[in-house]
């Protein structure tokens, strides 16, 4: 068994996307609008098969996302080495993304960083 993919709405479905794309290397594909309802969505896909579904639809709330909360927390990527996490953790800070934590070596053997999305969501970056 595998996860297919994992969704999330998002407020700006245009400014996530870029961001996938410009930062790790996501494929979008052509995109989905539904009329009647104005739903909207991009599936974006990785080089390893994983994909992530953004979406968006009129009126949705948007609550303060509480790092020390129930729920999912965070995705991880899998960068291939120290070097990739800390180049990109890097790039993401000089662009103006806040970096919370690393990059480091974690309790459990983990080197990461974390970051900030453009939407408040938290991304871990990892070897």
């Amino acid at each position: 068994m595998k996860i297919e993919h994992i969704a999330m709405y998002v407020t700006d479905i245009e400014s996530v996307k870029d961001f996938f794309v410009k930062y790790f290397g996501a494929k979008a594909n052509s995109g989905y609008h539904n009329l009647k309802t104005d739903f909207r969505s991009y599936f974006l896909s990785f080089d390893e098969g994983a994909r992530i579904e953004i979406m968006h639809r009129p009126q949705m709330s948007d609550s303060v996302k509480d790092i020390n909360r129930t729920g999912y927390i965070h995705i991880a990527f899998s960068l291939g080495s120290a070097e990739n996490v800390d180049r990109l953790t890097s790039k993401l800070q000089s662009d103006g993304y806040e970096v919370i934590s690393g990059p480091r070596t974690t309790g459990d053997g983990y080197y990461e960083s974390c970051i900030i999305d453009l939407e408040g969501n938290q991304i871990e970056l990892t070897i």
